[in-house]
């Protein structure tokens, strides 16, 4: 029962330790994850070295592959764009297990105090952040020595040295029982971190330990698998790709697990540095296998799995995923496309209201009423989705991303009610009342919407891009825009005193569709505040 105890501890040491640790890497470096595997993803090479460096930085290629699938569906990346991330990630995910290799099991505690202070004392993010992953090594090496410790005993079983024995022997049941585990635990890391442990002591040999690392490999698939349910075709394709590359490097070493361990067996003397290393050789070796002919492993992944059918709800999100919630930068990048998406609505009604006001075309007219529903919805549904974004995962910068984000949306919904509660009911009192905008007040309606449409354009690339040029750009159109709509009500009363027919019969509307384009402007002005705002 001591020795169950003390593996069940320690197995739950060392997956906490690793999540602590990825989590405060990750919330140290913030935004930059997303911009260095969207960035760099269009060159092969560059893409396997940004997927290296973000799962040695999170600890984990399942990570690193969860946040693929996200970036896809959000529409950030294409698939094919993965796929060299997605081989890199292999090569990443060997780093903690060389780590983990060094057992320095003797500093856990030093790391654990260490890791403690710095989180307790330090006032900076930042350095909290770095005391964190100091603690969470520190524990992951705490429970790989309660792991030691409980698997000391075992030398003096025979039972235990005949099952691991037989494990050993069969290694097919080895593949299948880490890639059981691994699936379990959701860690490799984890599962060849214990095969270490069960090596060290002698319990294991290199033969079981390598046929462990190959099904610990395939096993980590699991998370990704999980996370593409549901989502886009072209996520999928994500998932299916992470699995095959694994798959199918372990389908080539696994006839040739003999030779393999003899190269494994003479890249160290310790049988802990030589499991790290039949890792660090299996990925590295699957990523420059088919690193060449990610191309046609692309055509072939497309042709397994189809393109989404077309139609959609439009009161769904499409990009917004749950999965993403205890990783900030993919799910405020998640939100932005979404918002982006709402803008696209809210610019399409914005478009729809001098043709409208123009055909008293009441079928649009409803449409447009519609469409205001659907970005009711959506603001309603990114606020929710921020509002359950993992705050301990979220540094300052990503936090004033999310207040920005927020002022956007909601400047959005503002825009949309105008055009939908103002804008269509003037429209339709117009259409009841069989009423008819004088010619040259019609062409001045047309003039001043077109600048406020032109300035929301503006203001939606700004926001797309995060261009500060463009950005003081639409603030720049504010005097213009107030002098201009003075000009437009000037003139307008100008025909009143002149005494035209259509102006004295569509004097209220004329005026209220000017203040309400007016309103409009101020609420485009809105939406690049945040962006002038960013330090």
């Amino acid at each position: 029962m001591t020795m169950l105890l003390a593996l069940f501890g320690g197995m739950a040491l060392l997956l906490y330790g690793i999540q602590l640790t990825g989590e405060g890497l990750q919330r140290a470096v913030g935004n930059r994850l997303k911009n260095l595997l969207t960035g760099l993803a269009s060159n092969r090479l560059l893409a396997l070295a940004s997927g290296a460096a973000v799962t040695g930085i999170i600890q984990s290629s399942s990570a690193t592959t969860v946040m693929l699938i996200g970036f896809v569906s959000a529409g950030l990346m294409t698939f094919r764009q993965t796929l060299g991330v997605i081989l890199g990630a292999d090569v990443g995910t060997t780093f903690t297990v060389q780590l983990i290799a060094f057992r320095i099991t003797d500093y856990a505690l030093l790391l654990v105090g260490v890791g403690f202070t710095i989180v307790f004392l330090a006032h900076r993010r930042a350095v909290k952040d770095v005391g964190q992953a100091l603690l969470g090594f520190g524990l992951i090496f705490l429970g790989l020595k309660l792991i030691l410790d409980g698997v000391a005993p075992l030398k003096g079983n025979p039972l235990a040295q005949q099952l691991l024995a037989a494990v050993g022997e069969s290694p097919l049941v080895a593949v299948l029982t880490a890639a059981a585990f691994s699936a379990l635990v959701h860690s490799s890391a984890a599962t060849i971190g214990l095969a270490l442990t069960l090596a060290a002591e002698g319990l294991l040999g290199l033969t079981g330990a390598v046929a462990i690392v190959l099904g610990a490999n395939i096993g980590t698939c699991a998370t990704a698998l999980a996370a593409s349910v549901g989502t886009s075709a072209e996520a999928k394709r994500v998932a299916i790709a992470h699995i095959a590359f694994k798959v199918l490097g372990a389908a080539l070493v696994f006839p040739l697990i003999g030779p393999f361990t003899s190269v494994v067996a003479a890249s160290a003397s310790d049988p802990a540095r030589q499991i790290a290393n039949a890792h660090t050789l299996f990925n590295l070796g699957i990523s420059l296998v088919f690193l060449p002919f990610t191309a046609w492993a692309a055509s072939a992944i497309e042709a397994l799995v189809p393109d989404d059918q077309p139609g959609e709800n439009p009161f769904k999100t499409r990009y917004l995923d749950e999965r993403s919630l205890d990783q900030p930068p993919l799910g405020l990048g998640q939100a932005t496309r979404e918002a982006l998406r709402m803008a696209d609505v809210v610019q399409g009604m914005l478009r729809d209201v001098p043709v409208v006001f123009g055909t008293d075309n009441q079928e649009l007219l409803e449409d447009v009423e519609r469409r205001d529903d659907q970005v009711d919805f959506l603001e309603r549904e990114i606020k929710l989705f921020l509002a359950r974004l993992g705050r301990e995962a979220m540094g300052a910068d990503l936090s004033h991303k999310e207040i920005g984000l927020i002022s956007v949306i909601g400047n959005l919904e503002n825009i949309g009610d105008i055009i939908d509660k103002n804008l269509m009911e003037l429209a339709r009192k117009k259409l009841y009342q069989g009423r008819r905008f004088s010619d040259a007040g019609w062409v001045e309606i047309q003039e001043f919407h077109a600048m406020v449409s032109k300035n929301l354009e503006r203001a939606i690339a700004a926001f797309a891009a995060n261009d500060r040029g463009l950005a003081q750009d639409v603030l720049d159109q504010r005097p213009l825009m107030r002098q201009r709509e003075r000009e437009l009500r000037e003139s307008h009363l100008g025909r009143l005193r002149a005494g035209l027919a259509e102006s004295l019969e569509t004097s209220e509307i004329h005026l209220d569709v000017l203040t309400n384009l007016k309103r409009i402007s101020s609420h485009v002005s809105a939406l690049v505040f945040p962006i002038l705002e960013e330090v």
